[in-house]
């Protein structure tokens, strides 16, 4: 009788906290969802399937970046990759209407590899564009994202140095990137070609906080083979602002 009364007791609590949970999950943002399952949330926008305008001018970022550059990556290069995209959805039904890019990266291994390399491409440009602003003063971090980052890379110098190392390290073209754990724990690395955390494939798992394209051409026009002359001129562009707040928008 004991027995059968405990057993009673412990399928009510049971299913009052399966029910809490699903409560819970169910009040979430769709792409908070789906990021669950990397452990963490982004209470934020998910990325849409199409290029999204340029938020400054090709000339904008120079002397660090020059305008042709700027062009020719955005109308040729990253405009490219949302083209492909559009027609890799189409072959495999992808809902551009009720999915996210986003979406998609967490289930790469399930599409094809052109599908890979557009949806990342895609998705890695669409951040890239908004991780950068002109030149000015505030150049640094604040708030809770410079207090990660000194928690966990000693200071803000030795941050830039791990980072910049991992663009100029990376053979061959990819993406220089800082990530977040689940708890939030900051971490550097890069990927290659147009791989990035997201993806379920990646060695390199968590949120993209921000990412560098250290692909040939994003600076080679400029700066021909000095890949480490073109990073260290990028951190006068870095928009810190926008890197901030989608920071914070983790939970």
């Amino acid at each position: 009788m004991k027995q059968s009364s405990n057993r009673r007791d412990f399928l009510i609590n049971s299913g009052k906290a399966t029910l809490a949970a699903g409560l819970s999950f169910s009040f979430l943002p769709a792409f908070a969802k789906k990021t669950a399952r990397q452990h963490f949330y982004f209470h934020g926008e998910g990325t849409p399937f199409q290029q999204q305008p340029l938020p400054y001018d090709y000339k904008a970022l120079e002397p660090s970046i020059d305008a042709m550059t700027m062009e020719i990556h955005y109308t040729k290069h990253a405009a490219t990759y949302a083209k492909n995209l559009a027609d890799e959805c189409a072959v495999a039904n992808v809902n551009t209407q009720t999915s996210t890019v986003e979406d998609v990266l967490m289930n790469i291994s399930k599409y094809s590899m052109k599908m890979r390399n557009n949806a990342g491409g895609h998705y890695n440009h669409e951040l890239f564009w908004k991780c950068m602003a002109a030149p000015s003063e505030a150049n640094m971090p604040k708030g809770n994202l410079m207090a990660a980052i000194q928690k966990d890379f000693n200071s803000f110098d030795d941050f830039k140095m791990k980072f910049t190392d991992a663009g100029k390290n990376r053979f061959g073209s990819g993406w220089s990137w800082l990530v977040a754990t689940g708890d939030k724990k900051l971490i550097i690395g890069s990927a290659p070609n147009q791989d990035n955390p997201l993806m379920d494939i990646s060695e390199l798992k968590g949120f993209p906080v921000f990412g560098l394209d250290v692909w040939e051409h994003a600076y080679y026009l400029k700066y021909q083979n000095r890949r480490p002359d073109y990073i260290n001129a990028w951190w006068n562009v870095v928009n810190w602002n926008f890197i901030e707040k989608r920071f914070e928008q983790m939970a």
